[in-house]
């Protein structure tokens, strides 16, 4: 392992998890290194386009070469390429807000998902999070999905502190590991306000040679999601997703 190389992904990566920009000395005590070190590897990135520098504020986030790999991986990536358009049909045909998500790579104290590819909702303002941002898998429809058909995935994580979001977050992995199961049975997970109050979601699993690799979901207010609708929404979340796994 070639250790620069190596601290600079984990810089990278150490964004992935924050979200916010960040300074030299945040880097640093995060991640437990003299900050001469930091700002080398922060002038190398930079003078590469991986990291771009506030100048008036001094702190660093992503720059547009990362966003020119990522877009790279959305147009090639074969799980994306796959499934955008049968996502768009999921989000036009409800107005809503429909995502795909997977598996992170990045170590955390509670599971967590990426999100792959995202189609805005037509319906209202789109407050959803980028393509490319982390989530909780625990309170999540999707990662629900995942967490329901990995055992690997769940195994991984199983007994650890589980963050609250909303006075409706599943904290108890006794009670989680019931709604999984009940998710593996039915094929699809239905999640309310766990995440965020008055906001709702459905999703279910994209598998490929018979391992899931992938979730789709659909997301709205929870005053949207009716009764008498969410029957149609759960069957065509589970068609999109079937045809999805056919068709990789």
């Amino acid at each position: 392992m070639i250790e620069s190389i190596d601290r600079a992904l984990a810089i990278l990566q150490l964004f992935l998890k924050e979200e916010r920009p960040l300074s030299v000395t945040q880097i640093s005590k995060m991640m437990g290194l003299y900050k001469s070190t930091v700002s080398r590897t922060m002038e190398t990135m930079e003078a590469r386009g991986f990291i771009s520098r506030d100048k008036d504020t001094g702190l660093y986030w992503p720059g547009l070469q990362i966003y020119s790999l990522g877009m790279l991986f959305r147009e090639n990536g074969s799980i994306q390429k796959v499934a955008y358009p049968y996502a768009k049909a999921l989000a036009s045909k409800f107005g809503e807000g429909v995502h795909m998500t997977t598996f992170s790579v990045n170590e955390s104290a509670y599971p967590q998902h990426v999100i792959l590819e995202k189609i805005k909702s037509s319906a209202s303002v789109d407050v959803a999070p980028p393509i490319g941002s982390v989530r909780p898998s625990h309170c999540a429809a999707s990662g629900k999905c995942l967490l329901a058909f990995d055992e690997a995935y769940r195994k991984r994580y199983e007994g650890c502190d589980l963050k609250r979001f909303t006075e409706y977050t599943v904290i108890d992995w006794d009670t989680l590991n019931e709604e999984l199961a009940l998710i593996r049975k039915n094929g699809y997970a239905v999640e309310r306000e766990e995440v965020e109050i008055g906001m709702a979601c459905i999703a279910a699993p994209i598998f490929s040679h018979q391992r899931v690799v992938a979730a789709i979901s659909l997301s709205a207010p929870l005053s949207r999601l009716t009764e008498e609708l969410l029957p149609e929404i759960i069957k065509s979340v589970q068609k999109t997703a079937k045809e999805i796994s056919q068709a990789l």
